[in-house]
């Protein structure tokens, strides 16, 4: 349950701080006094969206703490440790949201920083908001469905979930024959280009690396006179006189020397005697690289044409021979897979039709279950609206199957081959008609809170808020809607905005929103009522802006018969 929640900087809220019950607790305040406010404070603590116009004016952010005391075995301690987070159902859990004045938030599940989605996950365990213009999803066909497959509970859902993975293979099959088929004729004219540019690039013979080292060849084909004439003048110096000869009588006259004064001429001699060696084995080499210089016009004719070839290819293939190679592998195997497209269009269809017809099986199964609940969802909803003075009200969960344009074969969706639609007839004798078509505003409020009554146990969800569920309804049905209301508060903590004092006077708290303006500036209280403040509050919502004697003793009666309907 929600133990305390504290604002600070939200909106016209400056700071407050509320703690809460078990049971029924109303707030009630007067138009504009900001009760909503507290529901949008508990709507971005469990995850909902923030925007910088929350933001007090003036202040650099806002802050939102709330408190919860969960049971060892609520769910929402295995979304924590799912996520990584350190959590023990031995402590409080406490959630911290805040947000700044440029919009962007952070929150904190006991002192740890959690993205958005870990909040909303954590969140949709702990709090459900029924807003203003909830009911409005009633009109939504493909809610139905999801409330019914909620309603059926494990046994479909496993089913469920089985169908979901086979229908997301039948659906990739099924793309891929599409595909193949609607790119057939584009696909086999690719396949005459790829045979064209395979022969192309097989011919060629391609090296990794070739036209590199053709190119290194040209140049010294292109030069070969030069290299060779300045080799050869090279190793004339090396070896003339002024080469190695001269060297050698150097190193004859250093021995001479060497036989007299060793110490000093040694190391000497032992540089010349290792230059003399080093540029004879230079004048060798240069010899045989002179030799090798041969002038071979053909052979230069040849690089040529191939460097163009390969410059031909590689402006259609890729920068690179390596790159051009790659590109031909690749179309190589786009082309053995064209050239068995009548093989692979086969086995597509074959696996199409395997698949379909294990998920119409399936989709069949989820039909019955769902056939099953949906006469128990219908039950259980005519029992609760006859609670909310809706009684004779027929209420129905149709289930139709969808079929493909030529009506033999079932069309599937990602939740079978149904659509669920809720139908209801209001008063007796009428046809039984869709919801939207029919239904007045008071009677979708109490058809939503017939479903949230019967909900209330299969989430699990501690705290249930109802802003304004009561909008549309007077009289008895009010007070129907009051007692529900309470009766809901046995197993969940129930929290409702209310204009009506039918309403305000079931509860176990009551909590008074008031807004005043103190050195001109607007603020935001919330006290909880005493007695004699419940009675004060109750008097002016059934009074209006005076608060009379007669008005105190109604809301006094008012209470007192709220006593005796919650102990009966």
């Amino acid at each position: 349950m929600l133990r305390e929640l504290s604002i600070r900087n939200l909106a016209v809220i400056e700071e407050v701080t509320v703690s809460f019950h078990n049971g029924f607790h109303v707030l009630t305040g007067e138009t504009g006094a900001g009760k909503s406010i507290l529901i949008d404070a508990l709507s971005l603590v469990v995850g909902g969206r923030g925007h910088a116009e929350l933001v007090r004016h003036g202040c650099d952010r806002s802050e939102i703490e709330a408190v919860f005391d969960m049971a060892a075995t609520h769910p929402v301690w295995d979304v924590l440790n799912r996520n990584g987070l350190s959590a023990s159902p031995e402590e409080l859990l406490v959630i911290r949201r805040e947000l700044n004045a440029q919009g962007k938030s952070v929150s904190r599940i006991n002192g740890q920083t959690v993205n958005l989605s870990i909040l909303r996950e954590a969140g949709e365990c702990l709090v459900n908001i029924h807003g203003q213009h909830e009911h409005q999803s009633l009109f939504r066909t493909e809610k139905h469905l999801e409330w019914l497959d909620a309603y059926a509970g494990e046994p479909l859902g496993d089913r469920k979930r089985t169908y979901s993975s086979l229908y997301r293979q039948y659906e990739s099959a099924r793309s891929a024959l599409r595909e193949l088929e609607e790119t057939s004729r584009k696909q086999m004219q690719m396949l005459d280009l790829y045979r064209f540019q395979l022969e192309e690039i097989s011919s060629a013979q391609l090296q990794v690396g070739e036209d590199e080292s053709l190119a290194e060849e040209k140049r010294k084909l292109t030069y070969a006179e030069r290299l060779r004439d300045n080799a050869a003048e090279a190793y004339e110096l090396l070896y003339g006189q002024q080469g190695l000869d001269a060297i050698g009588k150097a190193v004859s006259k250093l021995e001479d020397i060497c036989s007299f004064d060793k110490s000093a001429i040694g190391p000497l001699l032992e540089q010349l005697q290792s230059a003399f060696y080093q540029a004879e084995d230079a004048g060798y080499s240069l010899r045989d690289y002179r030799d090798s210089i041969e002038a071979d016009p053909e052979r230069l004719a040849w690089i040529d044409d191939r460097l163009n070839m390969i410059h031909h290819l590689k402006r259609k293939y890729g920068e690179t021979t390596a790159d051009i190679l790659t590109y031909y592998n690749k179309i190589k195997t786009e082309c053995e897979w064209l050239e068995n497209r009548d093989e692979r269009l086969q086995q597509l269809r074959e696996e199409e039709q395997r698949l379909y017809s294990n998920a119409v099986t399936l989709a069949h199964e989820l039909s019955s279950l769902r056939a099953h609940a949906a006469g128990r969802l219908s039950t259980a909803i005519e029992s609760e609206l006859q609670q909310l003075q809706m009684g004779g009200t027929m209420f129905r969960v149709a289930l139709e199957q969808t079929y493909k344009d030529d009506q033999a074969e079932v069309k599937l969706g990602p939740h079978g081959m149904d659509e669920a639609v809720f139908l209801l007839a209001p008063n007796p004798g009428e046809p039984l008609k869709p919801l939207a078509k029919i239904a007045s505003g008071g009677e979708m409020s109490r058809v939503m809170l017939a479903l949230k009554s019967i909900f209330a146990a299969i989430d699990q969800i501690p705290v249930l808020i109802f802003d304004e569920v009561d909008t549309g309804v007077s009289g008895r049905a009010a007070q129907s809607i009051a007692e529900k209301l309470s009766l809901l508060s046995n197993g969940c903590q129930v929290f409702s905005i209310t204009h009506l004092p039918q309403v305000a006077c079931m509860a176990d708290h009551h909590y008074e929103i008031r807004k005043s303006v103190i050195e001109n500036r607007t603020r935001t209280s919330v006290t909880e009522l005493t007695l004699i403040g419940r009675i004060e509050e109750l008097a002016r919502m059934l009074g209006g802006v005076e608060v009379t004697e007669k008005t105190r003793h109604h809301a006094q009666e008012m209470l007192d018969l709220a006593h005796q309907r919650k102990g009966a």
